[in-house]
């Protein structure tokens, strides 16, 4: 190597580690980029486009529960350090939103859903304006995100813009036919039981996805209080629909489930717990259940089998734990 040369290598090595030109360089050149996801389901997303290529690492992971969730130092430590940020989007991450606001004058912070049409997007009433931002429960919606993060990577760091791109076609297939088999599933649930009943108001983007009604004890946010109105109105449901099954989440207390089984019981009508689903959170790190396509294969597998469906042994996949 000449000396200009090296003279020219050591340079942009510097440069790369006071952070003046990450967002520039080619992912293989010098070190890879350190890209920070704010959820593990955005994380996924980065993991599913750039592979190997990148650094990715997330802020939460299982039964971390994103509306209520505040930064820790190390979180803020981590945030300073990254190449860039993405997260989710759509006030997810509400106590979060200053410092991803102030983080942006610095470098590349991108949401997910920022590329999803208005139209899409659901307004619950009573939510503040805010769109509901559980957009990941319908894999149609999530593969839209799954392009924004190629395009987003691909300016970023245009040397690996080929690789993203097949990345991107392998991962939007596999979310493509997780899409085909959750409709088949969730379709074979008899009309009368064709009721998920859960914690807070998760799943409605996966209600509209598959002819599911949605009913949720808290808002599209856990923040929020569920009165005793609400509790009862709830147990005139269950009880005259005849619904047999309601859903606990693994990121949020099921004292609620636990007071509508109960008042169901006090008129009469024994209502079990259908499973526990994946809402805000996705499984353990290093299962199944533990990746996107896990999560929503577990659940869907979950509702259809609880409310009366036909499942496959071990879901989409045949990877599910055994129940």
């Amino acid at each position: 190597m000449s000396a200009v040369a090296a003279l020219t290598r050591r340079s942009l090595l510097a440069l790369a580690g006071a952070g003046l030109i990450s967002a520039t360089l080619p992912a293989n050149a010098a070190q890879r980029p350190v890209l920070l996801a704010t959820t593990s389901q955005v994380a996924e997303l980065l993991r599913a486009v750039a592979g190997d290529t990148a650094s990715i690492s997330s802020l939460m992971g299982e039964g971390i529960d994103p509306h209520s969730y505040k930064l820790t130092r190390s979180d803020t430590v981590a945030l300073m350090k990254a190449d860039a940020v993405f997260h989710s989007g759509l006030y997810l991450e509400g106590k979060m939103a200053d410092m991803l606001d102030k983080l942006s004058a610095g470098k590349p912070v991108y949401a997910a859903a920022s590329v999803l049409p208005s139209d899409k997007l659901i307004h619950p009433d009573g939510a503040d304006a805010h769109p509901d931002p559980h957009v990941w429960m319908d894999p149609s919606l999530w593969q839209l995100a799954l392009l924004g993060v190629r395009d987003k990577l691909s300016g970023l760091y245009p040397a690996n813009a080929t690789l993203y791109a097949a990345n991107t076609a392998k991962a939007a297939g596999l979310y493509e036919a997780l899409h085909g088999y959750a409709g088949k599933v969730l379709a074979s649930v008899p009309d009368p039981r064709r009721v998920l009943v859960t914690a807070h108001d998760a799943f409605s983007y996966l209600g509209r996805a598959y002819g599911l009604e949605v009913v949720g004890i808290q808002g599209i946010s856990t923040e929020s209080e569920a009165g005793l109105q609400r509790i009862e109105s709830m147990v005139s449901l269950l009880v005259d629909r005849k619904i047999p099954a309601v859903f606990v989440e693994t990121s949020v207390s099921d004292r609620n489930i636990q007071a509508l089984i109960q008042g169901a019981a006090a008129k009469g009508h024994t209502v079990a717990i259908g499973g526990s689903l994946y809402s805000d959170a996705m499984g353990a790190p290093g299962t199944y259940e533990g990746t996107y396509v896990g999560m929503i294969d577990h659940n869907v597998t979950t509702i259809a089998q609880a409310l009366g469906g036909t499942v496959p042994t071990r879901g989409f996949q045949g990877r599910l734990a055994a129940g």
